[in-house]
């Protein structure tokens, strides 16, 4: 059974699961800084996707002076391939749906085909975030 559940900070142990997904993700996978990673937490709402009581994929949205911003998507090496990252971010979408303000990410470079599949697109040139490629995408759906 796959489940989303949406959740704030303060629920520590859905916390800890989701940066759990995301150390393993960004910090061991990607050699991204463990200082980046863990920013604007309190500020955001996180979701987590669960399978058969298994942790397996993340992200969340937070408010920003341009609208709301989609980022940390996560989902574990050994349940890529499944959907799981599709769920999570239909899952996003809808609850901010009825939200009259910009929706955007910073995409990974390679990750840019898959968010274009539900609407967003790109804006302006490539850039490089935490050592990584990146495009703006905007949500226009």
């Amino acid at each position: 059974m796959i489940e989303i559940k949406k959740f704030r900070f303060k629920d520590e142990e859905l916390m800890k699961k989701a940066h759990k997904i995301r150390y393993d993700v960004f910090v061991i996978g990607q050699d991204c800084s463990e200082e980046l990673e863990w920013e604007f937490e309190e500020e955001s709402t996180h979701f987590l996707l669960i399978e058969n009581d298994i942790p397996l994929a993340t992200a969340r949205y937070r408010k920003t002076d341009n609208g709301f911003k989609l980022e940390r998507f996560a989902v574990l090496s050994q349940a890529r391939g499944k959907g799981f990252g599709m769920l999570i971010l239909k899952a996003i979408l809808e609850d901010i749906k009825d939200i009259n303000a910009l929706k955007y990410m910073h995409a990974q470079e390679q990750v840019t085909p898959f968010y274009e599949k539900v609407g967003f697109k790109k804006s302006g040139n490539i850039f490089e975030e935490a050592g990584i490629m990146h495009y703006k995408m905007e949500y226009r759906a």
